[in-house]
């Protein structure tokens, strides 16, 4: 199998998939139509509700979703060989994450653009809103620290990611302001990718100078410059920091994934995993459980994931300009993430088993399996850094990425400028899914904590946009300077598909209530019962085998009583639906179309 193959096969795919089956999500299913006006219109605050241009809202939805998942999932993933991952993406992706991401965007949207809890609550009942509202806060701030973990990581004493992940929030704040006051995106757009490009550029000369220096920061510093970055793009006006931001990233995240489709294309390397390897009955190195239900976990962002209902319910739909935007931001945006996950696959793909397994696997773990690296010295030489036991994925797609780029040969004495170059890359896709998700965060306090004060339930008060951005900002913040959060992180992927069956179960009670025939709910409904089962077999083989097995090393009494807690939410949100789709089921206008039929 080679590397063209793929990428050219899982495109076509996808691109027929919107042209079809999007066209047929927003015609017939969802009925979309521009004749009324959006929530960004019909409130709009310059603040939070802000009509904005298809592609600047489709940039910063992208660049909100596609944080670490799509790029650590799938290499993870490669344990189990090549085949497994790509069916995931590509199945997962068109059937499940795209109507996922549709579908919950555009039942924000009816509401005014309102957060998933409060969208279940008036939907299905106050006990499925709160159950939902519960789980969101419980979610959301586990992927807020998790993914802050990560960027501290790639940024500790590392200031040339500092200075090029820093430059990008004046850059952006600039964009925004020239944006407003002109109203011409070209213009605005092409000063903002220059600069970013020069401020990308620029931070290999500033590693051994005065303001080097100045930004080589330690990760207990950099724990608490996060937060105190993320309450201001959580708590500033959406069109001066977030949304230009994001929109300016996500040039970077497609530029650098269409670089890397044109280096498969200009090398095409072949595929050195296998379709299936010997891990698929389980007991990997890098996950201990079997292919069935672990690559749906493993792999989230890039096929289905629940953070994707944050943004959707969250920041998105309060500045989609027109209801036909929903297609190629909610159906579209996930599909382009698809890619991206598909190019991690080739870059991890493409190296040597045992190269791959020496970088995920403790040197202790990896003397096990009995390989013999192959090209992993003579790469970790030219890069400047030992790469064996780097575990969690982040510098395996580095790697393999360096490793298809400087085959070129115009490149091939540039290894350690793209393996750093990568490792920033990845530092920005993520910290952009972390301003957005706080801001979401800040809207899930403002509706769940509203109810006991009222006015803290209106998004343009200024007082309860600060002190729920604050307070957002302290939980999550807490949880990565303590580290408690490296406790329950195994959590999040279980609890991340939960999200996503709560997304498609409003999902379906929406389209129910809006639908012409009965049928169109399946769209919803099939995906759905194929997540939630997974779920919730994931859930129970974490807790008989690892969270409760004392001989194992993730044993916690903790992770047990909190994966209990997720999946009965999940449960008596599902009942919940049910009771509603039974009455939904009986409507009259089902019953007449039946009978003309």
């Amino acid at each position: 199998m080679n590397a063209i193959s793929i990428v050219i096969g899982s495109i076509c795919i996808l691109m027929i998939a919107y042209r079809l089956y999007g066209t047929f999500m927003a015609a017939k299913v969802l009925k979309l139509s521009d004749a009324n006006p959006t929530p960004a219109h019909q409130l709009e605050d310059g603040k939070d509700y802000v009509p904005t241009n298809k592609w600047v809202t489709f940039g910063h939805h992208f660049a909100a979703i596609a944080a670490a998942g799509p790029l650590v999932g799938p290499i993870l993933a490669a344990q189990f060989g090549y085949l497994p991952g790509l069916l995931w993406l590509l199945i997962g992706a068109v059937i499940g994450g795209a109507v996922h991401d549709m579908v919950v965007l555009f039942a924000s949207m009816r509401k005014q653009g309102k957060s998933l809890s409060e969208v279940a609550k008036e939907e299905l009942g106050p006990v499925a809103g709160f159950c939902t509202g519960l789980a969101m806060l419980f979610i959301i701030t586990i992927t807020m620290a998790g993914l802050s973990m990560v960027v501290l990581h790639a940024l500790e004493n590392n200031p040339w990611g500092t200075f090029a992940v820093g430059i990008t929030i004046p850059i952006a704040m600039f964009v925004g302001l020239l944006y407003k006051k002109t109203g011409n995106l070209k213009v605005a757009s092409t000063l903002g990718f220059i600069l970013l490009m020069v401020g990308v550029f620029a931070g290999p000369y500033i590693q051994e100078t005065a303001l080097g220096d100045l930004l080589t920061f330690d990760s207990r510093t950099l724990g608490f410059i996060l937060p105190i970055y993320a309450f201001f793009a959580a708590a500033l006006p959406i069109w001066l920091l977030l949304a230009p931001r994001d929109y300016l990233s996500s040039f970077m995240k497609i530029g650098v994934f269409v670089a890397l489709i044109i280096g498969v294309f200009l090398i095409n390397p072949s595929i050195q995993f296998p379709a299936l390897t010997q891990f698929t009955g389980g007991g990997g190195p890098i996950m201990a459980g079997p292919v069935w239900p672990f690559i749906s976990i493993t792999i989230a962002c890039g096929a289905i994931s629940g953070f994707h209902a944050f943004v959707g319910s969250g920041t998105t739909p309060k500045m989609i300009n027109r209801w036909s935007d929903i297609k190629a931001v909610g159906f579209g945006a996930m599909l382009v993430e698809c890619v991206v996950g598909i190019m991690a696959l080739v870059a991890a793909t493409a190296l040597q088993p045992a190269d791959y397994f020496a970088i995920n696997s403790s040197p202790k773990v990896f003397q096990t399996l009995g390989m013999d690296v192959v090209h992993l010295p003579e790469l970790a030489e030219k890069i400047g850094l030992n790469l064996e036991g780097r575990t969690g994925g982040a510098v395996t797609l580095a790697v393999g990425m360096t490793y298809i780029f400087t085959k070129i040969p115009w490149f091939s004495h540039l290894s350690s400028f793209f393996f750093q170059f990568v490792i920033m890359f990845e530092a920005v896709f993520i910290l952009t899914a972390i301003d957005a998700g706080t801001r979401v965060a800040r809207y899930l306090i403002q509706d769940f904590f509203g109810e006991l004060y009222k006015p803290l339930k209106k998004a343009d008060w200024l007082p309860g946009s600060i002190f729920a951005s604050a307070l957002a900002c302290f939980l999550w913040g807490y949880l990565l300077l303590s580290g408690d959060i490296g406790s329950i992180w195994a959590l999040f992927g279980v609890s991340n598909q939960l999200m996503a069956s709560i997304g498609l179960i409003v999902g379906a009670t929406v389209i129910m209530k809006i639908a012409d025939k009965r049928w169109y709910a399946l769209t919803c409904l099939i995906p759905l019962a194929y997540l939630f089962v997974t779920v919730m077999y994931a859930g129970y083989w974490m807790i008989a085998n690892v969270y409760l097995n004392p001989a194992n090393a993730g044993y916690s009494v903790l992770n047990a009583t909190l994966s209990v807690i997720m999946l009965v939410l999940g449960i008596v949100i599902l009942i919940a639906a049910m009771k509603k789709w039974n009455e939904l089921w009986q409507a009259p206008r089902f019953r007449i179309n039946t009978k003309a039929a």
